[in-house]
């Protein structure tokens, strides 16, 4: 690890690839330790500042050091280097002029100062990943179509997603603007594309699976424009705390394998969870949560608004042997208020929520409100600063009738950092509330 510092030292000054580093892994230069005391304090204010919000409500939320619940130290990563699991690449202009630099971004649109960086040199991705974009790279270099660097400037070529798991699967997806193209002549780019990964340069990244999709949007969904399997399997696997998951093009993973095995562990053990109790899983993804834990619990149930999600889920569940699971695909706002309103079952019900950065919507959080039966709440939150913060406040506010927040409060009791993320700020929160 000491080499390594040293090699990422020796960066040039204000260089291209410093401030791409400092951008992305802003804590590079830090020994590990220091890492995580700067993010040991990051998390203390976070939950300072939730004790002065909660105490603004009316409720006294004090503990020491002005916290809202005691704090554990941060939890560190198995892996530090080269541990993300999902990388995405930008196509845009890098510093030497080239429109087709791989890479990702230093500044802004907003500034209209972008410029596209190769991330050979940055310490969260795996040389794997960093193979794939420079190979990708050379392909479009070779390619007469223009790289689609403003939608309504025209242009084709965009990101590269590379996903890898520890049982040596690589999946690349490419996205692809089709502009004005026919089909002919989009059928001869991916034909290009298949005979450049398999029999061509390319073929060092040894693909497992090969996508193309045509999108016209910043982002799509395999519901709005499918994901064309071009090359390999459809799916790649990955091996958690002794079960094989499936994942798919779009699918949610924590991007942190090793770390999540830590993660997961630990909420198995928070949950508290008997013999009897049912485990809802909230935003669940592939399953990996409720699926670990399932052989704690009398039942899983899984809600995840990607349909293909719930495709893997229940493949997980059927091949590793699991049968006490039942996963909903839909909107955790349209799927849970239903599920809960009419909850009768006498066992007791543990919920597990892991959302986006968006956080949960004010429908799921009414809908564990007012559901008697949940007790113990656990919030994973990748960005608790933020959105989550809302939601932390609708959890431990007073009921509100006109809210149709009728439940009892809920209040924090403990948190937990997990460095999933190495080198840069972020930190995985896990908040534990009973009530």
């Amino acid at each position: 690890r000491k080499e390594k510092a040293r090699v990422s030292c020796s960066l040039p000054e204000s260089s291209w690839e410093e401030r791409l580093a400092n951008a992305v892994t802003p804590l590079w230069r830090l020994p590990y330790q220091e890492q995580l005391q700067v993010k040991y304090e990051s998390q203390r204010k976070i939950l300072q500042t939730l004790a002065s919000h909660l105490e603004e409500l009316g409720i006294d939320a004090q503990k020491p050091g002005g916290l809202c619940c005691p704090l554990q130290p941060v939890v560190p990563s198995p892996i530090i280097n080269g541990y993300r699991n999902k990388s995405t690449f930008s196509v845009n202009q890098g510093p030497d002029g080239n429109p087709k630099t791989v890479g990702l971004y230093v500044g802004t649109g907003r500034e209209r100062n972008i410029v596209c960086v190769k991330a050979n040199h940055l310490e969260n991705i795996p040389s794997k990943h960093k193979q794939v974009a420079q190979c990708y790279e050379e392909f479009i270099c070779h390619s007469p179509l223009d790289p689609c660097l403003l939608f309504h400037k025209g242009g084709h070529w965009r990101e590269l997603v590379v996903r890898t798991t520890r049982c040596g699967h690589t999946m690349a997806i490419i996205t692809f603007h089709p502009q004005q193209l026919g089909q002919e002549a989009l059928a001869t780019q991916k034909a290009l594309l298949k005979e450049f990964f398999t029999c061509g340069p390319g073929a060092v990244c040894a693909l497992t699976s090969l996508y193309f999709q045509e999108s016209t949007m910043t982002r799509c969904s395999h519901e709005q424009s499918p994901y064309q399997l071009l090359h390999g399997a459809p799916h790649i696997f990955e091996e958690l705390l002794g079960l094989r998951f499936r994942i798919s093009p779009d699918a949610f993973f924590q991007v942190n394998t090793a770390g999540a095995e830590v993660l997961y562990q630990a909420v198995g053990e928070l949950c508290q969870a008997a013999g009897d109790t049912v485990l809802l899983d909230i935003c669940c993804g592939t399953g990996t949560i409720g699926l670990s834990l399932a052989h704690q619990v009398s039942k899983v149930i899984g809600v995840e608004v990607v349909e293909k999600a719930i495709e893997d889920a229940e493949w997980n569940a059927a091949f590793n042997g699991i049968s006490n699971c039942e996963f909903h695909s839909g909107k955790a706002e349209a799927v849970l208020p239903q599920l809960l309103a009419s909850w009768e079952d006498a066992r007791p019900l543990v919920a597990v929520v892991n959302p986006s950065r968006a956080g949960l919507h004010y429908r799921v959080v009414r809908a564990i409100r007012n559901c008697r039966a949940i007790r113990r709440l656990l919030y994973i939150s990748c960005k608790p600063e933020g959105e989550a913060m809302r939601n932390f406040l609708e959890l431990c506010c007073p009921p509100d009738p006109r809210k149709k927040l009728a439940g009892e409060p809920f209040a924090p009791v403990m948190a937990i950092p997990f460095d999933m993320f190495p080198h840069t700020v972020h930190c995985e929160l896990v908040l534990l509330f009973t009530r």
